[in-house]
């Protein structure tokens, strides 16, 4: 007589997902105290281009996001993966770039009042609440499909995508709104 085991067995991610949560976490912080506590570095223009770089990396996450939307939907599942690889990247090298301004320059403020600044507040707000969300999830994503978890993969992949997308996109836009209110 054989008896059925109590509990489905473990996949062995927990500890992994431990590990996410708590980079993403770190790496949170670290950002937080860089922009808001840490002064600048410079006060100059130097490495102004920053800013710029960042919404079109952010631009081109974006759109590589989207294919592989498109590619995942078609069932083509190496462009799909290539596609978000490549998102990833931009995604990285937005990051390392965002990093690098801010450590240079701190924080930018908006310089209208009204009804823009308050739309541009409440975009900005929900990018970075998102943001700090999305990229748990980012790598959460990717830990599943590069470990042959699929079927956890697409689980966390439909909350993923959306935020991702919308963190991408409203960074270009706060971007747009900043560079437009300064003249």
């Amino acid at each position: 007589m054989t008896t059925a085991p109590t509990s489905a067995p473990r996949s062995g991610a927990a500890p992994a997902i431990a590990a996410i949560l708590l980079i993403s976490a770190a790496a949170s912080l670290f950002l937080f105290w860089l922009i808001y506590i840490h002064p600048a570095a410079a006060t100059s223009a130097q490495f102004a281009f920053l800013p710029a770089l960042n919404a079109i990396l952010n631009g081109l996450a974006a759109i590589a996001l989207s294919i592989g939307y498109t590619f995942i939907r078609a069932r083509q599942i190496r462009r799909h993966r290539a596609a978000m690889i490549t998102a990833f990247v931009f995604s990285t090298l937005f990051l390392v770039s965002y990093i690098l301004h801010h450590a240079l320059h701190g924080d930018v403020r908006y310089p209208l009042h009204g009804a823009f600044r308050t739309f541009y507040l409440c975009l900005l707000a929900s990018h970075i609440l998102l943001a700090v969300v999305a990229l748990p999830l980012v790598l959460i994503t990717f830990f599943f499909s590069l470990s042959g978890r699929i079927p956890q993969h697409r689980k966390v992949a439909r909350w993923t995508f959306p935020l991702w997308l919308y963190v991408s996109v409203t960074g270009v836009i706060t971007f747009v709104m900043l560079r437009l209110a300064q003249g």
